[in-house]
């Protein structure tokens, strides 16, 4: 990794992590179990893309990031809860995380169920609290912060991840890497892989970006570069994410690897084979990052970060 993203991600970072320390509740507060839980995850170690990318969005406008951390942080608790349901039996079923037994592998399945729930719930909790003590003093409008608040609950919903997840479980197990007979059964699945990506995946990324460029007083140009930005983004790390779940290494990805293949899911790979794959993540990135060169703060962060998706290893 570049030295100078990596000191940025470090950077950046410490700053989530401590909005985050200051937003969840100690663990020993009543009834401690599900604190416990809750922070566990939070806490398991992790990049933060999210919450970063929602203050480089304001980087990319000139515009202070710090009023943004706690929405920052209300991201992270989001992105946090999907994985905690993701890994579910009735998911994924996976019993690794980030190198740590899953949620539900160390506090049982009923109480990740209710962690990632209240993970959920609190986001919302700080989003609407943050909104109603700071938003003259931070020089937000109540509109700004009505649409900020929108974009991410569209993106945690239905419209947004759930719908992907739904797909997602609906298509496991229906042999995606066999030949199809017919090119329409080809087009649907692409379709389906498409729908899948831009929901699941890049819905939270698209909307971290826009709300951090929302908050940031972005003109209509501004605001449709960073979503240009965030989508060819999302598409990038979904392409290479499913690439890592074949060719990753599992100490370094802190999870197992194949787990695609074992649940027959619809990937890029399966699809268009690795290579076709890497073509598309590479398209991807050359996309997003032409689409920030007319923005007037410092696009660098985001440029490097979407760059760096082609040589992640976890």
């Amino acid at each position: 990794m570049d030295r100078e993203l990596a000191q940025y991600l470090k950077e950046r970072g410490k700053l989530v992590d401590s909005i985050l320390e200051d937003l969840l509740p100690p663990a020993s507060t009543y009834p401690p179990i599900i604190y416990e839980a809750m922070r566990y995850s939070v806490f398991a170690g992790g990049k933060r893309l999210r919450p970063i990318l929602c203050l480089a969005g304001a980087e990319a406008l000139a515009k202070d990031y710090t009023p943004l951390l706690p929405v920052a942080g209300a991201i992270e608790l989001i992105h946090t809860y999907s994985l905690i349901h993701d890994d579910l039996p009735g998911m994924d079923n996976d019993d690794f995380r980030r190198g740590k037994p899953t949620n539900h592998r160390q506090f049982g399945e009923g109480i990740a169920i209710l962690a990632g729930d209240g993970l959920l719930t609190m986001a919302f909790e700080i989003l609407s609290r943050y909104g109603l003590e700071q938003i003259a003093e931070k020089g937000f409008s109540g509109q700004q912060y009505l649409q900020a608040i929108h974009e991410i609950s569209r993106a945690a919903g239905v419209a947004g991840m759930i719908g992907g997840q739904v797909l997602d479980l609906q298509e496991a197990g229906q042999e995606a890497n066999e030949e199809a007979k017919e090119e329409a059964k080809e087009k649907a699945k692409e379709d389906v892989l498409q729908y899948i990506h831009q929901h699941k995946t890049g819905a939270l990324f698209r909307a971290s970006i826009r709300v951090g460029a929302i908050l940031s007083n972005a003109s209509e140009t501004e605001l449709a570069a960073l979503t240009a930005y965030s989508e060819y983004f999302g598409l990038a790390f979904q392409i290479t994410d499913d690439i890592l779940d074949i060719t990753g290494d599992k100490d370094k990805l802190g999870k197992p690897v194949g787990s695609d293949t074992k649940n027959q899911k619809i990937t890029y790979p399966a699809i268009y084979g690795l290579e076709g794959a890497r073509v598309l993540a590479e398209e991807a990135v050359e996309k997003a990052s032409g689409s920030l060169s007319n923005l007037p703060g410092n696009i660098q962060p985001l440029v490097k970060l979407v760059n760096y998706l082609l040589e992640r290893e976890s």
